[in-house]
């Protein structure tokens, strides 16, 4: 199979009408779409690491949901004579590896493939309540058993292999109606309001999020701790909160791309915490 056949398929797969050439940020980042399939590398980013772990696996195909190039767009201008971009691009295609971004087709998926991946990673689909009227598409929300905000911690730092995870609220508090926002949904996606108004009109008494600005749902959750509110918020950073769709994004791919070998490897967090 050609990358262009894959990503025909994959498009397919997800239901949704294939999305204008300048309408979206899904292009290929590096190489060939005629180039044929030998083995495939799923992945959050496209980073050196996962480069490198490609070229061991023998992949000529990785398949990134976020930017390989530095910026939402993965505009390369700016880059022309970037040393970093220059030395990246040259270890991409001397390898022969073609880099494909799926990310607007992804998350348009009726089920959103990076929300499926957390539901299967956490277990969590269970516990799927309805969105209120209007923020159908907004984030996802459920309602757990009852577990402590510093147990719930526990649960992902031990799921996630986190070192560590910041918490807004009390940490002995009791969480059961929880919303998740993964990667920049924590941020509002352009409005700023939206994760207020979700914890607001869902009853949540927590949110997990990607993404943080200090001066929305970090200080709306502190407030609300401060007026005696049994409100939480955790997070766990875009890359923690968004890999585990691209882990279950192996299995998907199983019956678009046949016999081809495809793994999963982990981008992991870019920080480090002294």
């Amino acid at each position: 199979m050609t990358v262009q056949e894959i990503i025909d398929g994959m498009i397919e797969k997800t239901g949704v009408t294939p999305l204008p050439y300048d309408k979206t940020c899904d292009h290929i980042m590096c190489g060939s779409k005629d180039m044929e399939v030998t083995k495939i590398v799923t992945t959050f980013m496209a980073t050196v690491e996962v480069i490198r772990e490609a070229i061991r696996f023998g992949a000529n195909l990785i398949i990134t949901h976020e930017p390989t190039w530095f910026t939402g767009l993965d505009e390369t201008e700016w880059l022309s004579e970037d040393p970093i971009y220059l030395k990246k691009r040259k270890l991409l295609e001397e390898n022969g590896i073609t880099v494909y971004r799926f990310h607007d087709h992804m998350h348009m998926d009726a089920e959103d493939g990076i929300y499926r991946g957390f539901d299967l990673e956490m277990g969590w689909k269970q516990y799927r309540i309805e969105n209120a009227p209007g923020m159908e598409h907004f984030g996802c929300c459920y309602q757990i058993p009852k577990i402590k905000l510093r147990e719930l911690s526990d649960f992902f730092k031990e799921k996630l292999a986190m070192e560590v995870i910041q918490i807004v609220g009390n940490k002995e508090m009791e969480v059961e109606r929880v919303g998740v926002l993964v990667g920049g949904g924590s941020l509002g996606l352009g409005i700023e309001e939206l994760p207020m108004q979700l914890m607001d009109k869902n009853n949540l008494d927590l949110v997990v999020c990607g993404d943080i600005t200090e001066w929305t749902i970090s200080a709306y959750v502190n407030d609300a701790t401060a007026l005696g509110f049994n409100k939480g918020m955790l997070v766990l950073g875009h890359e923690r909160s968004e890999e585990m769709g691209m882990k279950h994004l192996v299995p998907w791919l199983k019956d678009i791309i046949g016999e081809i070998p495809v793994k999963f490897i982990d981008a992991k967090e870019p920080f480090q915490y002294l």
